[in-house]
């Protein structure tokens, strides 16, 4: 699509249902309301962290482009396509405030989402370690003869990560069915692109390791969810790796601990948010097929933000993981030295009682 919705060359057209563009393009709306929701939140300091996905709402196109069943490996910008699979706004937002119903047992940093059942690990904070856990896993589906892929996003930052090139050097020889999803979004933090590397992006990167390799623009949905497509039909049917690097433009904070105004012009952030937005282009492709309008757009804006704004309450007002949750599975069998670890912090609450906030915590500490 150029800027103004419009399919450029017929051939790339998605030829999609109504039902299917509409559900992406209200996941995306989702995720720019849940961004600016939990941005302030964090502001107010009822959250510890978060990282919006401000700019690149265009790779949920990507996760459309899979199988449910594909794993996927994410960084730290994939709510969307947890949104996509179906992750609720309750395990969202529990997964935020590290409560009681966490997922992860508020053992990770808000915005460390993972899913079992929607096969997607859990996301961790060292960078690029995810990157060959996936030509890993993608090894293991292959032996399985497992007819899924694995999918691998990290930002073009992480590609500067030896752990990048080991992955794609394994991926290559052992022939693994796995897509590297690059967003290129122009900083790695504070870093720009042109300072972070000489060559014509990560693109060529994987074609000096033998690897399918395309260059997407990521803010057309469509082309991001077209080229998935096909880099999952060469993992899957012939077990090629591919990479595919997105370009897009990070319109938010690298997170709530970074003021990009200090390396980048504001009005150079208002105008790729004005001339490029994601939503925008995507919402007059559909405005032009008359499957939205401004009405459509004014309802479900209110009612999704209800809907957070209700999930939030909710997770707000529950308690922090029982303390035992620090020692629980760490080993299949607890060790000697966990066994005393605990002990020893019971002891301390019992000497200290008024030191710890057992009241925050599920079961209050009684079960330690």
């Amino acid at each position: 699509m150029d800027r103004q919705g419009k399919i450029t060359d017929p051939s790339q057209d998605p030829q999609v249902s109504e039902n299917f563009a509409v559900k992406i393009y209200k996941d995306m709306i989702t995720l720019n309301i849940l961004d600016l929701i939990l941005y302030d939140a964090q502001r107010q300091g009822r959250i510890s962290f978060y990282m919006t996905n401000f700019g690149e709402e265009a790779c949920i196109g990507s996760a459309a482009g899979l199988d449910n069943e594909d794993m996927i490996f994410g960084q730290y910008r994939e709510a969307g396509t947890l949104l996509y699979r179906g992750f609720t706004l309750d395990e969202l937002m529990n997964q935020c405030y590290s409560n009681e119903n966490d997922l992860g047992k508020g053992r990770q940093m808000p915005v460390h989402y993972g899913s079992k059942k929607l096969n997607f690990q859990t996301i961790s904070s060292p960078l690029a370690t995810q990157i060959p856990q996936a030509s890993g896993a993608a090894y293991a589906l292959k032996r399985a003869g497992n007819k899924n892929c694995v999918m691998c996003y990290f930002g073009e930052g992480a590609a500067s990560e030896g752990d990048f090139h080991a992955a794609l050097n394994i991926a290559a020889t052992m022939k693994c069915p796995v897509i590297f999803f690059c967003r290129n979004n122009g900083f790695a933090i504070s870093t720009p692109a042109l300072e972070q590397y000489k060559g014509d992006g990560i693109a060529s990167r994987g074609i000096g390791y033998g690897i399918d390799t395309i260059r997407v623009d990521g803010n057309d949905v469509w082309a991001i969810y077209n080229v998935t497509k096909a880099a999952r039909k060469l993992a899957v049917e012939e077990n090629r790796p591919v990479l595919i690097e997105a370009l897009t433009y990070r319109i938010g904070h690298h997170s709530t601990s970074d003021d990009s105004s200090a390396y980048r012009p504001k009005k150079e952030v208002e105008d790729w948010k004005r001339l490029d937005n994601p939503l925008v282009r995507l919402r007059k492709w559909l405005e032009d097929k008359n499957w939205w309008n401004e009405n459509f757009e004014n309802e479900y804006r209110s009612s999704i933000r209800k809907e957070i704004l209700t999930a939030f309450s909710k997770a707000e007002k529950l308690h922090k993981p029982s303390i035992t949750e620090l020692f629980n599975d760490v080993y299949d069998h607890p060790t000697p030295n966990i066994i005393a670890q605990r002990q020893k912090l019971k002891q301390l609450i019992e000497k200290y009682p008024n030191n710890y906030p057992l009241e925050k915590f599920k079961n209050k500490g009684k079960d330690l």
